[in-house]
C-alpha cells in the first residue's frame, strides 16, 4: 500500500498572505500530483531533484527534496549517479552547488534513520514515546497527546504485528470510543465478528459494553486517534490477548 503524501508548509507560511498559493502548494501539488500512482514517490523525489538542478535552484527548497528522496529509498549511489548524469546535460556548476548539499544529507556519519523515524514522515500526527500501557498490548506501541482539554485526543501507533488485547469500556451511559485512521493499515474486531481493515481515513465508532481489540497488520505499522466518548462512571476493562492463532488469520 503506498502512503499518502501529505503537506502543511503553504498553510503554515503563506495561509494568511496568499491563501490561493498555500491551496496550490497544499492541495494540489502534493495532495494531488503526488499521490498520483502512475509513478512512485521514489521516481518523483529524483524527477523534482532534478527540475530544481536544472531550474539552478539550490536553495531550502532543494535541501527539502533531497532530504526527501534519502527518506523515500534514494541510495547515496543513486542520487550521486543522479546528479552526475543530469549534470552533463545542465551544467557543471549546478552538478557542483547540488552535489554540496546532497554531501550533507548523505553523510554516512549521520545516524541512520529508525524505523520508526521513517513511519513518523508518512503520517501528520506525532508518534510519541512508549505506550505506558504496554503491558495490555502484543509487541511495541506508542502514545502521543494530541488534545488533552475538551475531548481527550491521543495519536496511538502500533508497530507491524503490534495489537491490544481484547478490551471493554464500561460506562453507566455514554461513554465508548471513537478510532480515526490516520497511518499505515491495521484491523479492528468485535467480539464474535469478522475483523475490519483499517486504512487512514477509516472512521469506527465503538459503543460501550461492546467487547473489541484493534492494532497493526502484521506488515505495515498503523495509528488511529483515539477519542474517548464522554460518559458517566466510565472505565476500561483489560482481557485476554488475541491469540497469535486469530490473529495469523488475517491478511
Amino acid at each position: 500500500m503506498n502512503e499518502k503524501i501529505v503537506q502543511t508548509a503553504g498553510r503554515e507560511q503563506l495561509g494568511d498572505f496568499a491563501p490561493m498559493f498555500a491551496h496550490l502548494n497544499d492541495d494540489v501539488l502534493f495532495g494531488e500530483v503526488w499521490n498520483e500512482q502512475a509513478i512512485d514517490v521514489k521516481t518523483k523525489c529524483i524527477i523534482t531533484v532534478v527540475s530544481l538542478m536544472a531550474s539552478g535552484i539550490t536553495d531550502s527548497s532543494l535541501l527539502y527534496h533531497l532530504q526527501n528522496a534519502k527518506v523515500h529509498g534514494v541510495t547515496k549511489e543513486e542520487i550521486a549517479a543522479v546528479i552526475t548524469h543530469a549534470t552533463m546535460y545542465v551544467g557543471w556548476p549546478k552538478g557542483w552547488a547540488v552535489f554540496r548539499l546532497a554531501k550533507d544529507v548523505w553523510n554516512e556519519e549521520t545516524a541512520a534513520l529508525t524505523e520508526k523515524d521513517r513511519y513518523q514522515n508518512t503520517i501528520f500526527f506525532p508518534v510519541g514515546e512508549p505506550n505506558p500501557y504496554g503491558d495490555y498490548f502484543v509487541g511495541q506501541s506508542y502514545l502521543a497527546p494530541v488534545s488533552k482539554e475538551q475531548i481527550p485526543v491521543f495519536n496511538v501507533t502500533f508497530e507491524p504485528a503490534c495489537r491490544n488485547n481484547w478490551h471493554i469500556h464500561h460506562a453507566k451511559s455514554g461513554g465508548g470510543q471513537m478510532l480515526i485512521c490516520v497511518g499505515g493499515r491495521g484491523y479492528y474486531q468485535e467480539w464474535g465478528k469478522e475483523a475490519i481493515e483499517l486504512t487512514p481515513g477509516k472512521v469506527i465508532n465503538i459503543p460501550a459494553e461492546v467487547k473489541h481489540w484493534h492494532g497493526a497488520a502484521a506488515d505495515n505499522w498503523f495509528s488511529h486517534l483515539a477519542v474517548e466518548i464522554k460518559g458517566e462512571e466510565s472505565s476500561t476493562q483489560w482481557l485476554e490477548k488475541v491469540s497469535d492463532e486469530d490473529y495469523g488469520k488475517l491478511r
